[in-house]
Formats: structure tokens, C-alpha cells, sequence
């Protein structure tokens, strides 16, 4: 009878388990073959703008793009969370040409698992994708290679440096790496158990689970390279890996070639730590490869420094519960209110004492398992805290110390030591779905953006992130704009370089920033100029053009109905005549950065310094004005322009799915998450399309 069970428990238990490894460990599986990039170029369409003025050419481009080659993009599209099925960087080149119609993009997978073989592989994928653009000199679309470095110690703030994306000028043999260069030595995915890696099957298939669990494998198995070897010399078929920012642009010397490395998600509480500050990360900042900073993604926004405490503390060093302000809740201060909701008597003293025991007692649990303090409650009880609120598009579980304001506030390391951050502002979208620059039309929120969900109502949204309504916070990302005088590599990697660029929330909003009377004459935005007399700066922006539905016929053309539909959702980047979008208006900011160690940051953050209402004809708009401060107190300052076109409908262009009421306050909400997101859902609310220019950076001394 014992030796029946024990057989049965063999084939119930051991036996599946044993399966389930089989396929997770990759026994049953080979290589993803790299697709094979469409025949191009495509029609490029010479679009001469004039507002006022000789102007060089703009161009539009998305610097950050994943494809299955990261093992987090793979999982974000299996058909549990949302079956995109396997994309390549050959699909993200025939998507950037035919569906978004970018004038440039880059490939940046996440280096931690990446091998020295799928390296290969993307190398000439995009090798393909460039030799497929026509004449070089005047290509229909230039292609970068890169990958993202990753370093997310969320629980150590002193040893965190966030995301920073590597690209590279050239894609020729001889000219890129041999291979990538992670973070760390063990990426968190290739420690998942096989069997529970196995268990995709379920959804996936056994075929495509076995060839990712064979990649996975292939990752664990790649020794990691010697210590103290240079770059060069090392082995082929090694991972190699640094620690830390320094240890990275050390090795980029010793390979040599021309790359440029871009911070991003500096403000997602996601993946970075809630109590950060970019004033750590000072002494590893180097400007000769941080010359960009990446403020706007499908992540959300990452611009705006707005002052307040997620964690207070008290006098003996331990943790409170800071004040709320107008546009920010903590948690702490929101499980109070929700005790104290659940009085009997709102006027006792033991109504006191409880709101005061709940606040305790989610500071010592912490977020997000303090929330468990109130099972009963949902979503919509604990309103909105933790997130900033009353701001466009946000980063899910902003991070104030980590914006792209405070950081270019600063004025020196966390040593006292004078350090400044002089970043050009990008956008780009992150994107895990081998769809780069997808923000052309809000039209397709599963294909177009993180959103991971397919509508269950019995699915634990996001259950792997710090808070469950973060599914809530994706967008269709951003774009990066060059002012260049050509459209070839070197033309666009100069305008990189020199900070000549300017971010978009996605739309292809034309925008020029300049200082009309430096000592030289007039210089565009991104320069760094020594002068002392009264700045006089011109803004001028021009709204993207309105869209026609479907997609050109050489996109039909080329990639043919089907997958003109499985690629591009049947949509695509397609401007119809001289319509466009009216600028509603522009922000001018005003930083003055530190000039001691010890001055506040918020002071120095003049959000909106300036503001001009403009005529909401799509005729586009010109402001001029000058700063009599700047002469007049000697201190160096530095000047960007916010630029905000109409309101129009974008998914999640509220991410918390408000209702209002009379008075305009947030009554209820509807995140974006679960039963509220249907496939054909696409959360959409309106919102104000918006670009930003890189500063202008005047020195006194």
C-alpha cells in the first residue's frame, strides 16, 4: 500500500514538476532566429517649416526601445499578461520605418542578460536596418545599437545609480563592443526556478517556453569575464560587467569608441528608492558621457521637483508621518483618515488614538504591506496616496529628489565638492514591445505601451511591483527632436553631443529655443555660454500635424496587410495637409543652481517663471523676453521652455481614471487596471501634449 501512494505521489507531484523544469530549463528549446529586416527605405517626405526665420531641419527619434531580448519584455507580452508573442530587433526596425516613420531610433535591451551571441545578433540586425536606408548621406532613417545598463538597489540608496542607456555612433565591424556591459553579475530574471518558469507553458506552449527558457539558460551559463583585463583583450563569450557609473565609462574608454550614456526613470519609485537623491550620484557623474537626460518616457514624467517628504523623521532618528500637501498624500497620513472613517465616535478621544495606532503601525509595516492593515479596503479608499497627483502624466510613485529640476539644481556631490549635472532634456518610450516611437496615435493601448493587463478581474495587477495601481501609469512614451543640418548619422550624433535637442510627450510638436545675444551672436538651445549682460531668449513652436486614419501605401506596400496589422495595429504615423495643432502656451523655467552646499534646492526651482498665452489658431507661436536678474545679481542661472499644445484624448491621460465633482475634485477613481481595462479600452482621458526644450545653460564664472 506505502509503495502504491509513494508511486502515486511520483506521478502527481514529481513527475509534472519534473516536466514543467524540463521545459523551463530550455532541454526542448533552441535560439530565437533573428527576423529578417523589410526591404526599404521608405519615402521620406521633405517637410520645409518656416516660422520666422531660417531654420535648420527637425527630426524626430526614440533612443530607448526593448525587444524579447530583454527577459522583462518577454514576460511583459506572454499571453498571460497580454500575448505579444516573441519581437526582435528586426521587427522593431521594420515598426520604427514603416509604422512610426522615426528619422532615428536606437536598440537598447537590457544588458544584464544579454550574451555575447544575441549581442552579435542585434549588431547586425541593425546593421540590416541601416544598410536598407538608401543613400547614407541623406538615409531614409538612421538605426543606433546600445543597451541599457541597469542598477536598481532599491534598499540602498547609497549604492543605487538607476538606468542608464549606452549608444553608440557607429554599428560597423570593428567599430561597436564585443559584447554589453551589465550591472551586475546575476540578473533577478535568470534566477526565476525552472518550474515556475515552465508554468508560461501553460499559456505560451511548450515550444515557446522551451526557447525561452533555453535564452535564460544560455544567460545563467555565460561565464562572467576576469577582473582587471581591459575591454579589448578579453575573452569573446563572457559577460562583462560594472559595478558602478565610473566603472563603466572606464571600460567605454578602454573600447574607444563614440557612445553616449543616458540617465532615465531617475523619478520612478518603481525601481528606484523612494528616499533618493541624485545628489549621491554626483561624484559619478561624468558630462563627457551624461551629456543627455531622458525626462519623459512611456514610464511617465520625471520632470517636475515638487517639494515633500514620503517618510518623516523624528528627533531620535526614527521614522513619522509627514504633513500632506496639495498635490501629495502618504500613505501613512491616508490609513490614519480610513481609522478614522471607522469611528464610532468622530469626536473622541479613542477615535484619536486609533488614527494614531494606524499611523504607527503602518510606518512600521511599511508600504506597500501596511496597506494590509485595512484588507476590506480598496483601491479607490486609499486615494491616490503615494502618487503625485495634479501633474501630466506622472512617474508612478514619484520620487521628488530624482527629477530632472532638482538634479540640475544642484551644485555639488554629496561631499560638498562643487559638481554640476548639465543634462539635455530627451524623451524617448521605453518601450518593451519592439515599438519604437508608438505615440503617433493613442489608438492601440496594449500594443503601444506597457500596459500589462488583459482585463481579469482575477488577475493581481502588477502583483510585482510596490503598488498595485502602477499598471495605471503607462503611456505611449515620448520623442526625442535634433535640430540638424542633415539627416545622416554623423549630422544627428552631432546635435546629441551638443545638446541641440529637445524632448516631446510623443507628439511631433517643432520647437526652437535660442539666446538671441550671446557674446558670439545667437546660440540654440543646449549651450553653455559665459556672459554677464541681460539674456534676451525666442521661443518659437509649431503643433504637430493632425493625423489621417489607417496607414501610406508604401507601409501597405511593403509590409503587407497582415502584418501591416499584427506590426503596426493597423495604424500608422500618417500627417494629412497643413493642419495643425494649436500651441495653447509657454512655460518658461528658471533654475539658479547652488551656489553653497547647504541651500535649499526648492527656492532655486522657479517652475513658472514666465508664462505666454498663445492664439489657438495651429499657426504656432513666438514669444521673445529677457531677464535684467541675470546681470543684475551675478549668479548663473539656466532657462528651458515648456511648450503645451491643445488637449486632446491620451491613454491614461489621467492615470487615476478620476470622476469629479462639481467643484472639480477627484470623487472616485478608476484606475486603468483590472476590470477597468478591457483589450478594448483605452483609458483615455484629455491632456495637454507637451516638449521640452534643453536649457540654456549662462555662466557668470
Amino acid at each position: 500500500m506505502i509503495k502504491k501512494i509513494f508511486i502515486i505521489l511520483v506521478l502527481v507531484i514529481v513527475l509534472p514538476v519534473a516536466c514543467l523544469y524540463v521545459v523551463g530549463i530550455g532541454w526542448l528549446g533552441g535560439s530565437w532566429t533573428p527576423a529578417q529586416v523589410v526591404a526599404g527605405p521608405r519615402p521620406i517626405a521633405q517637410l520645409v517649416e518656416e516660422i520666422g526665420g531660417d531654420n535648420p531641419q527637425i527630426l524626430f527619434g526614440d533612443l530607448h526601445s526593448h525587444t524579447s531580448y530583454s527577459f522583462d519584455a518577454y514576460l511583459f507580452n506572454t499571453s498571460w499578461m497580454k500575448g505579444g508573442g516573441v519581437v526582435t530587433p528586426a521587427d522593431a526596425c521594420d515598426f520604427a520605418r514603416y509604422c512610426s516613420a522615426l528619422d532615428f531610433w536606437s536598440i537598447n535591451d537590457h544588458a544584464e542578460g544579454l550574451t555575447p551571441r544575441v549581442w552579435a545578433d542585434t549588431v547586425q540586425s541593425i546593421r540590416d536596418c541601416n544598410d536598407n536606408a538608401g543613400d547614407p548621406r541623406n538615409p531614409d532613417m538612421v538605426s543606433f545599437v546600445g543597451w541599457e545598463w541597469t542598477n536598481s538597489n532599491v534598499r540602498d540608496v547609497s549604492s543605487h545609480y538607476g538606468h542608464k542607456n549606452v549608444m553608440f555612433r557607429s554599428w560597423e565591424p570593428g567599430q561597436t563592443p564585443t559584447r554589453p556591459i551589465a550591472a551586475s553579475d546575476q540578473y533577478i530574471f535568470t534566477k526565476a526556478p525552472a518550474p515556475l518558469l515552465g508554468m508560461l507553458s501553460f499559456t505560451d506552449g511548450v515550444g515557446a517556453t522551451s526557447d525561452f527558457g533555453w535564452y535564460m539558460e544560455e544567460a545563467r551559463s555565460t561565464p562572467i569575464c576576469p577582473d582587471g583585463v581591459p575591454a579589448g583583450e578579453l575573452p569573446d563569450d563572457c559577460r562583462e560587467v560594472a559595478l558602478t557609473p565610473t566603472s563603466l565609462f572606464k571600460k567605454l574608454d578602454e573600447w574607444g569608441f563614440d557612445s553616449i550614456v543616458i540617465p532615465h526613470g531617475l523619478a520612478w519609485g518603481t525601481t528606484n528608492p523612494l528616499a533618493g537623491d541624485f545628489q549621491t550620484q554626483m561624484d559619478e557623474h561624468q558630462e563627457r558621457y551624461q551629456k543627455l537626460l531622458e525626462v519623459y518616457s512611456g514610464h511617465g514624467n520625471s520632470e517636475l521637483f515638487v517639494d515633500f517628504e514620503r517618510i518623516g523623521q523624528t528627533p531620535a532618528g526614527g521614522r513619522s508621518c509627514p504633513p500632506a500637501t496639495e498635490n501629495f498624500t502618504p500613505c501613512c497620513k491616508q490609513a490614519g483618515e480610513i481609522a478614522r472613517r471607522q469611528c464610532a465616535d468622530l469626536s473622541s478621544g479613542d477615535c484619536e488614538t486609533q488614527v494614531a495606532a494606524a499611523i504607527e503601525q503602518f510606518l512600521a509595516a511599511g508600504a506597500p504591506a501596511g496597506r494590509k492593515l485595512f484588507p476590506e479596503q480598496n483601491l479607490d479608499d486609499w486615494e491616490g496616496c503615494g502618487q503625485l497627483r495634479g501633474t501630466f502624466q506622472p512617474s508612478s510613485m514619484y520620487v521628488p529628489k530624482l527629477a530632472a529640476q532638482y538634479s540640475l539644481a544642484l551644485g555639488f556631490d554629496k561631499a560638498g565638492q562643487p559638481k554640476r549635472a548639465k543634462f539635455g532634456l530627451i524623451g524617448s518610450s521605453d518601450g518593451h514591445q519592439a515599438r519604437p516611437g508608438a505615440s503617433y496615435k493613442e489608438s492601440n493601448r496594449l500594443l503601444y505601451t506597457d500596459h500589462k493587463d488583459l482585463g481579469r478581474d482575477t488577475m493581481d495587477i502588477d502583483s510585482f511591483k510596490q503598488d498595485k495601481e502602477s499598471n495605471s501609469f503607462y503611456y505611449t512614451g515620448g520623442l526625442v527632436a535634433v535640430h540638424t543640418a542633415g539627416r545622416d548619422r554623423d549630422s544627428i550624433w552631432r546635435a546629441l553631443s551638443n545638446r541641440n535637442v529637445y524632448a516631446t510627450s510623443g507628439n511631433r510638436i517643432q520647437v526652437w529655443f535660442d539666446l538671441l545675444n550671446g557674446p558670439a551672436g545667437e546660440v540654440p538651445m543646449g549651450t553653455e555660454i559665459l556672459m554677464t549682460n541681460t539674456p534676451r531668449f525666442r521661443v518659437k513652436a509649431l503643433g504637430e500635424f493632425e493625423q489621417l486614419p489607417g496607414c501610406p501605401d508604401y507601409a501597405t506596400a511593403a509590409l503587407g496587410e497582415e502584418r501591416l496589422q499584427s506590426l503596426c495595429g493597423g495604424e500608422c504615423y500618417r500627417p494629412g495637409g497643413d493642419r495643425r495643432k494649436a500651441i495653447s502656451r509657454i512655460e518658461i523655467v528658471r533654475i539658479r543652481p547652488q551656489v553653497r552646499p547647504d541651500e535649499k534646492i526648492s527656492p532655486l526651482i522657479e517652475d513658472q517663471w514666465k508664462v505666454f498665452q498663445c492664439a489657438a489658431n495651429g499657426e504656432g507661436c513666438i514669444v521673445e523676453f529677457d531677464d535684467p536678474e541675470y546681470a543684475e545679481g551675478g549668479r548663473s542661472s539656466l532657462y528651458y521652455a515648456r511648450v503645451i499644445q491643445e488637449a486632446e484624448p491620451l491613454i491614461s491621460g489621467d492615470p487615476f481614471g478620476c470622476e469629479y465633482d462639481d467643484q472639480g475634485q477627484c470623487i472616485k477613481r478608476n484606475y486603468c487596471i483590472g476590470g477597468n481595462a478591457t483589450p478594448e479600452k483605452n483609458c483615455l482621458a484629455p491632456a495637454e501634449p507637451r516638449a521640452w526644450t534643453s536649457p540654456i545653460f549662462l555662466e557668470h564664472r
